[in-house]
């Protein structure tokens, strides 16, 4: 077999995938709402069940619901027939996989679901199938070929399974109004939660490892204060700790276009007066689209009255994994 039959074969198949997905969007219909409606008013879980292929899509389903605002667990329907099904209660609903519609562990727990009041949800390939007679509602996720060239694998219909999967969870999520920040407190060690859950606080320089000097300061005095604190700046404050202004490498740079006795001249007449700043309690996120916007590298933190509490650069924001 020679490369140009294997990129023949790589091509067909996701060329029948694609038309298997593309098929879904006709089957957004009143079933479908029916099934968000569900899973919008549970007040327990949504129980994910499916065998083989199936019960692998199911997992990955349990697991965007779970991790989009729809709490879900995948339930392996095998186990359920020994004991598992003790962890579905009547508050929860029941997302069933399977092709066939006809899966024999499936149809042996069925009718435990259904005595329990349980709202039934179905995604089958065959809308004439027992299990998509006996649910509550049923989604065709049929396919009208296989990307295996026998007919046998499991692979376009696996596919429209996830897919349909991923757009009842998109859906639920966008109609409880879940946000980026509800996303990233159900990943706090994953890079998107420290990007949108870590405060400058968390990361910023306090205390004596602050550099400022005062207004009073030369240059000199500023530049040792830079050296000493290495965060490429200081920041000039007042007698109360008010921020004055600040003076970084770049501003350092620019004092070169001019003759300048580093010991006798103020740093007042070399400082950037204000400058941007940000606030303890602002995410480390915000403080990056600051520095990026400003195409700056350091900020100082002040408090509500604009005293100096704090600094931070881009090196600092790097160590803890915003960028």
């Amino acid at each position: 077999m020679d490369d140009v039959i294997l990129q023949r074969m790589a091509r067909a198949v996701i060329d029948t995938e694609a038309k298997a997905v593309a098929a879904l969007a006709a089957r957004i219909d009143a079933n479908f709402v029916r099934a968000c409606q569900y899973m919008l008013d549970c007040e327990g879980r949504i129980v994910v069940i499916g065998m083989g292929k199936s019960g692998h899509i199911g997992g990955k389903i349990a697991a965007t619901l779970a991790s989009t605002g729809s709490p879900a667990f995948f339930v392996h329907p095998g186990e359920a027939s020994h004991g598992d099904l003790g962890m579905i209660t009547a508050k929860d609903v029941v997302l069933a996989l399977s092709n066939s519609g006809e899966t024999d562990e499936i149809l042996t727990i069925v009718p435990l679901i259904k005595r329990l009041g349980v709202p039934l949800i179905a995604l089958t390939g065959n809308p004439a199938s027992t299990l998509a007679r006996m649910a509550s509602v049923h989604i065709d996720v049929s396919v009208a070929q296989e990307a295996c060239p026998l007919g046998l694998a499991p692979t376009a219909s696996t596919t429209a399974t996830l897919v349909m999967g991923d757009a009842l969870a998109v859906s639920l999520l966008e109609a409880r109004g879940f946000t980026a920040e509800d996303f990233a407190r159900s990943h706090p060690a994953g890079r998107l939660g420290r990007r949108l859950l870590l405060l400058i606080a968390d990361i910023m320089h306090s205390g004596e490892r602050i550099p400022k000097v005062t207004q009073q300061a030369s240059l000199s005095d500023a530049l040792l204060e830079m050296t000493r604190k290495g965060l490429g700046m200081t920041a000039v404050v007042d007698a109360d700790d008010r921020l004055l202004g600040i003076f970084t490498d770049g501003d350092l740079r620019r004092t070169f276009d001019h003759p300048i006795d580093v010991h006798t001249t103020p740093i007042t007449q070399l400082m950037t007066c204000g400058g941007k700043t940000a606030r303890a309690g602002m995410l480390a996120a915000e403080a990056l689209q600051l520095m990026q916007k400003h195409k700056i590298n350091a900020l100082p933190v002040v408090d509500e009255k604009g005293a100096l509490v704090g600094a931070l650069n881009m090196h600092d924001l790097l160590r803890a994994g915003v960028i």
